[in-house]
């Protein structure tokens, strides 16, 4: 829709599971990114508590509204620099604005600009290796062929799994060009696929990213996921618990060159997605940050699951925020100790490593 919007991301691990797992897993990035920034115990303290408190509060908040007025919350961009404008320094403030107004710019056509040169008089992807690698690169001769007719397959089905709309918009494209793209470290090991489209003409590009969807680490746990792709179960995750979802967010399942059947989840490969620096961070504006995102996280909570229940659970004291606090705390020592071996493992030739890629 165009309007810039504070909202989680990553749902490839997405199945139903207790509350608190995701509470944890907050409160610990919390304490870990502010000791990377060396803030005193207590201030890492205070900010870990005060994202917590906000995720308590905004659920007991939450359980207090109708359905819609639910389901229609949501924080943009713009109230976050609000609140970030009270506490923050000017140079700290430039930066969040500045990263605000660059997320505005990454969209398909900054993706086309970058990624595309003209072969023939066609638009082709650019040859990366290893990060990018077109097609034709990886399956010379007729293989090439067969991925591409594969692909086409996958599209043809991906598009039922659009609303009408979509669909509608979806299908004022034409598939021109794809290539295999590495992705982040979560997910290294997985297939990952990016396509160009041409719209209108040559100045109408649409990036799509095709990626793996494989069963959730979680589901051990959890207990096995509803639903058969898994590639719908990211996308249902993606949708019930974001306020704003990217309009082309879809699924497949395709059969590769080794007779292997996989799930993917499709998504615009840049649709105004920008992430927040933790570099620099004083402990005042980290401490905004982490309430916004216990906020965040309240409301997908309370999309997602029995609102009023988690909050009577959570009550009006803050003793779960300070167990939550505490075991942020012990993971962060954790984290500290097994990095503290692995450098060592580094420094006496145990492991190979490469810096500064």
């Amino acid at each position: 829709e165009r309007h810039l919007v504070f909202d989680l991301n990553d749902f490839d691990e997405t199945v139903p599971g207790p509350f608190e797992g995701d509470v944890k897993r907050l409160a610990a990035s919390i304490e870990i990114a502010a000791r990377s920034q060396s803030f005193r115990s207590k201030e890492c303290r205070a900010v870990v508590v005060g994202a917590v408190r906000s995720y308590r509060e905004s659920m007991r908040a939450f359980a207090r509204m109708p359905n819609q007025a639910v389901w229609y919350a949501r924080l943009d961009a713009e109230e976050f620099l609000a609140k970030l404008r009270a506490v923050a320094p000017p140079e700290r403030l430039r930066k969040a604005e500045t990263l605000i107004d660059s997320a505005k710019t990454k969209d398909s056509m900054q993706a086309f600009r970058k990624l595309t040169h003209e072969v023939d008089g066609q638009p082709r992807i650019i040859s990366d290796p290893p990060l990018i690698v077109p097609v034709e690169e990886l399956f010379p001769g007729q293989d090439g062929v067969a991925v591409q007719a594969q692909m086409a397959e996958l599209l043809a089905a991906y598009r039922t799994s659009l609303v009408s709309d979509r669909r509608h918009l979806f299908d004022q494209y034409r598939f021109v060009h794809m290539a295999r793209k590495v992705v982040g470290v979560g997910s290294v090991g997985t297939r990952a696929w990016i396509l160009l489209f041409e719209g209108r003409d040559g100045a109408d590009p649409l990036f799509l990213q095709a990626k793996e969807a494989q069963s959730s680490v979680l589901e051990q746990y959890a207990g096995i996921s509803e639903y058969a792709n898994h590639g719908e179960r990211v996308v249902a995750g993606q949708r019930l618990m974001q306020a704003s979802s990217d309009i082309f967010l879809g699924w497949q399942r395709t059969n590769g060159l080794d007779g292997v059947d996989r799930d993917y989840y499709l998504r615009q490969l840049r649709d105004w997605k920008a992430s927040a620096e933790v570099e620099g961070s004083v402990p005042e504006g980290m401490a905004v940050y982490a309430q916004v995102c216990g906020w965040t996280l309240a409301r997908a909570h309370a999309r997602s699951g029995d609102r009023v229940a988690i909050g009577a659970y959570l009550g009006k004291r803050d003793v779960f925020d300070e167990a939550i606090a505490d075991f942020a705390s012990a993971y962060a020592d954790q984290n500290d100790k097994d990095h503290a071996l692995l450098r060592h493992a580094i420094d006496v030739g145990g492991i190979a490593s490469t810096e500064g890629v």
